[in-house]
């Protein structure tokens, strides 16, 4: 959590213009966005990262602001491109999804043949003599009460799927959130309160009340459990709980900071670790928040 907030930048709007003045008060070092003609070649580990710049997002806030504080979107977290920015597969969140449903399947659909059902298996009627037509024991498919011909039995309807095929529809899921702009972080999910009536309020006040989901890097606090859990539309659920069916039948993800350091680290493709990714001064970013969803 420690290393997540120290990439907490605070920006000042300005007119709308692209240059960001930013306050004393946060850290004065921002990952790059893109590298100047003047900037050391030392402070570049690699001409991929040049390449891929990290996307940076405004904070929102669940807690209403108290009266002078700053606001939440005030301060832009930068998020892992390879996790964030992922090129859309829809083919791949096709084969996630499916395979997902497929292992909710129950396979408990079970019928009786004729060797099943109960009943004598004595045959009905002479084979020939009576001008009918044949018919064997009262088990027959062809009669009322009789088994069932090629019907369901138990079975496993659960499919495999590679794990890096599940983890590559993991990045498109939440690339495709960030493109459209439905995907928000927040530096806390703990809300003050049991009443379910002031969390739905508060998620009006934010059109968040229409299929949102709540991700937690670590455990779902239990006060926004307990007022979330009658709310219609509203789901609850940790970062590693999180499948990528869970994020598109959702129209929006909301992240804690915790859950997005959690998820850089299972889905990241740096080889650096966070601690280590080249840092340098804010005044150098040129590149404005509004084209993180470009």
């Amino acid at each position: 959590m420690a290393t997540l907030l120290t990439r907490i930048r605070t920006a000042t709007r300005t007119h709308g213009l692209a240059s960001r003045s930013f306050s004393a008060s946060a850290p004065s070092l921002a990952r790059m966005v893109r590298p100047p003609s003047n900037l050391p070649t030392q402070l570049i580990s690699s001409p991929s990262e040049a390449l891929n710049p990290p996307i940076y997002l405004p904070l929102s806030s669940l807690v209403s602001r108290k009266p002078g504080e700053a606001r939440a979107s005030s301060k832009v977290v930068s998020l892992d491109p390879s996790v964030f920015s992922h090129p859309i597969r829809n083919d791949i969140l096709h084969a996630a999804v499916v395979h997902y449903r497929d292992g909710l399947r129950q396979g408990s659909a079970s019928t009786k043949t004729r060797a099943e059902v109960s009943g004598s298996g004595r045959k009905l009627r002479p084979q020939k003599g009576s001008g009918r037509a044949r018919l064997g024991d009262r088990g027959s498919p062809m009669l009322r009460g009789g088994g069932r011909a090629f019907g369901p039995k138990p079975r496993d309807f659960s499919t495999k799927l590679p794990r890096k095929v599940i983890e590559m529809a993991m990045r498109v899921a939440l690339s495709s959130k960030v493109k459209s702009q439905s995907l928000c972080v927040v530096e806390t999910l703990q809300w003050p309160g049991f009443k379910t009536k002031e969390l739905a309020a508060r998620l009006a006040s934010l059109s968040w009340n229409d299929k949102v989901l709540f991700v937690c890097g670590h455990h779902v606090p239990k006060t926004l459990r307990r007022s979330s859990s009658n709310l219609q539309g509203v789901e609850t659920i940790g970062a590693e709980d999180l499948t990528v069916y869970d994020i598109v039948v959702n129209k929006r993800t909301v992240l804690d900071l915790a859950a997005v350091e959690w998820l850089e680290k299972r889905l990241g493709k740096s080889n650096l670790p966070l601690e280590a990714m080249p840092v340098i001064p804010l005044q150098i970013l040129d590149q404005p928040l509004s084209s993180v969803t470009q």
